[in-house]
């Protein structure tokens, strides 16, 4: 599968999309998106996704920042061939950040594929990335608005090795991609595509721990 960062540009800018199955847009894609205004028609920017989407014929995800009856959220709006799949926010939320957080992780199928998506704090903490490749996602998808150090590049490279499953980050005008072997990726052109081979490899991991069964015999 093909995967497009766009780094630079927005939703409402852009004609046509390279060939891909998956293109992903950085916060800059929609910028701000008042539900109220979504529904009353006053804007349409989660529309214009997914029209982007169904004329390139692809899936598309887009970085955001969603407002709500006053309560800000750091959201990502999912798309597959023009159709709005959901939009999926933000679960973690550090002490004295202005957004609310959200209340799920996102888990799509996205034009044949799973994506699991994950934005911005929610990076910093393992059991969100491992509940994504535990639930079976092909690819995780990380939405940073910008990157101000090296952390996020060691953390999705060390995820994905550690559980199994590639990940495409977009960062600011920077985009990322580690696969489960280890290795990563960077560039900072307007358009990056990405070549992901989808993969179930598994291996038995056994452990041993003191107790549970002790009326049984024990297996020294």
């Amino acid at each position: 599968m093909i995967f497009c960062v766009i780094t630079d540009g927005t939703v409402n800018e852009t004609q046509s999309l390279p060939d891909c199955d998956v293109a992903v847009f950085g916060f800059s894609g929609l910028g701000e998106v008042d539900y109220e205004s979504e529904l009353t028609g006053k804007t349409e920017k989660f529309e214009e996704a997914a029209r982007l989407s169904k004329s390139a014929g692809c899936g598309l995800l887009c970085g955001c920042r969603t407002v709500s009856r006053g309560l800000a959220r750091k959201s990502a709006a999912v798309s597959d061939r023009g159709r709005l799949l959901g939009i999926s926010d933000m679960t973690h939320v550090i002490d004295g950040e202005e957004y609310k957080s959200g209340a799920y992780l996102g888990f799509y199928s996205v034009n044949g594929c799973k994506v699991g998506v994950c934005i911005e704090n929610d990076l910093l903490f393992p059991e969100a990335v491992k509940s994504l490749a535990v639930c079976g996602c092909n690819v995780i998808v990380v939405m940073l608005e910008e990157v101000r150090d090296n952390l996020p590049p060691l953390l999705i490279r060390a995820y994905s090795y550690l559980f199994g499953v590639p990940i495409v980050m977009c960062a600011g005008k920077t985009a990322y991609f580690a696969d489960i072997s280890g290795a990563i990726a960077t560039s900072t052109q307007k358009e990056a595509l990405f070549e992901i081979c989808p993969q179930s490899r598994y291996r038995v991991v056994t452990t041993r721990i003191k107790g549970i069964s002790s009326d049984q015999r024990e297996d020294y």
